[in-house]
């Protein structure tokens, strides 16, 4: 059912894209595009549980596995996302073995967890045998973003159905200090990735990060292996500009000399 399980089971790397914009018609771009997995951010990015609903739906077009990044540690749109298709659910901000344990209840039915039955969607897209599996299956990703959550790490590795845990960069950063994003170059921030990493190796959990396309060969080097290389709107951003900018270089020449598409 999972991609994403199949790939941490034997060993390899995830590489995924992360999507911020409300579009059914962008999202699936993205799912035909190759990757691992594709997560639906509802916590910054800008869609509504309606049209998240809509982009798990074309997700499906592709092979990627299904993941949201929901808006915080709460059970009801954690049970929605699932029962709307998602098979991993990434959780902000879990900073103590209490916040990992409702986040792992949240994801699993019981006697594992506490959610509630009734995958509406998630049992058209998984088949009638979803029930048995969901609780294998379903990815609980919580959260490493605070110097809180440093400071319980182990423990809050040890929660029993926490399958990863994935950083955030920016809030991680943030919480130590410094400026929101990749900060390779200052010791305490890479002490605490190399720090996660080593943890998740203790506790059989899988680290994960979020990250770009020139980072991915030193993440993966550091023993990260679910990784966000990629993201809609960033993507989006770059390629526009870079065309924009080979058109304007080119304004002088012959036309039609070097069209690199027909539309």
């Amino acid at each position: 059912m999972s991609k994403l399980r199949d790939i941490w089971e034997g060993g390899g790397t995830a590489l995924g894209a992360w999507l911020s914009i409300p579009s059914p018609e962008s999202t699936e771009v993205v799912a035909r595009a190759g990757f691992d997995y594709v997560c639906i951010d509802m916590q910054h990015g800008l869609a509504d549980y309606q049209t998240a609903l809509r982009m798990l739906q074309v997700i499906g077009l592709g092979d990627a596995t299904p993941v949201v990044r929901v808006p915080w540690n709460e059970p009801g749109i954690i049970g929605r996302a699932l029962d709307a298709g998602a098979m991993g659910i990434i959780i902000p901000m879990v900073n103590d073995v209490p916040a990992a344990t409702a986040a792992v209840a949240a994801c699993r039915y019981a006697p594992a967890g506490s959610r509630s039955f009734g995958p509406t969607r998630a049992a058209m897209q998984e088949g009638r045998g979803y029930f048995e599996v969901a609780n294998a299956e379903v990815a609980c990703i919580p959260m490493i973003e605070t110097q809180e959550a440093m400071g319980n790490l182990d423990d809050i590795l040890g929660v029993e159905g926490v399958d990863a845990v994935y950083v955030g960069p920016a809030d991680l950063s943030v919480s130590h200090g410094l400026p929101p994003g990749n900060n390779d170059e200052e010791p305490v921030f890479a002490d605490a990735l190399e720090r996660i990493v080593a943890a998740c190796g203790r506790a059989g959990v899988v680290p994960g990060i979020h990250g770009t396309p020139g980072l991915a060969g030193r993440r993966r080097d550091a023993g990260f292996r679910m990784i966000t290389v990629s993201s809609d709107m960033v993507a989006l951003g770059g390629a526009l500009r870079r065309e924009l900018s080979q058109a304007r270089e080119g304004e002088g020449a012959a036309a039609g000399s070097g069209a690199e598409r027909i539309y």
